[in-house]
């Protein structure tokens, strides 16, 4: 099981990765449309369509690794005040109603509504340009399976070490 963990763990930082390779592109676009628009009076078709296409990937592929990295908002008033183990019940008891049940409804949610945008040839409709939808679509779909799968491995990680179990620890010993 440790092994399983450690590839989601894997995939999680890899799609982190690859998510922060966009800001790239998302500069590259906004500052050629500011230019295009207010220097030569010249506005693109595409620039607006590639702005949100490229923040909703990368919010969407890097939900995973911000999980992985705890880096999601939590209220820690009284959570660090808190024991490891109860903090892994509380996490465990997150993860098992509300964390787990939302992220695989959405998931499969999110894979009938990209399929669908592949079957009826959906496009934007937010531009001239107009592009295809289902890729963009296909991205919320593969960020929430990578989201739903390390829900998984962090909910494993508490159960583990609520039950005393050790084949996966976290960076401070304890289960993240």
């Amino acid at each position: 099981m440790g092994r399983c963990l450690a590839l989601i763990d894997r995939l999680s930082h890899m799609s982190g990765w690859i998510a922060s390779l966009l800001i790239v592109p998302l500069i590259f676009a906004s500052v050629y449309e500011v230019f295009s628009r207010y220097l030569f009076n010249a506005p693109t078709i595409w620039a607006y369509e590639i702005g949100y296409m490229a923040t909703g990937t990368y919010f969407f592929l890097g939900m995973a690794y911000a999980l992985k990295e705890r880096a999601h908002i939590r209220i820690d008033l009284f959570f660090s005040s808190l024991s490891i183990k109860n903090r892994n019940l509380i996490d465990f008891l997150g993860y098992s109603f509300l964390m787990l049940p939302a992220a695989c409804w959405l998931t499969w949610r999110l894979g009938i509504y990209a399929w669908d945008a592949f079957l009826w040839g959906e496009r934007s409709g937010e531009s001239a340009w107009n592009p295809v939808i289902w890729p963009y679509r296909t991205v919320f779909f593969a960020g929430f399976i990578l989201l739903t799968l390390q829900a998984f491995a962090e909910w494993m990680r508490a159960l583990t070490t609520l039950l005393g179990i050790s084949f996966d620890t976290g960076k401070d010993g304890a289960a993240n």
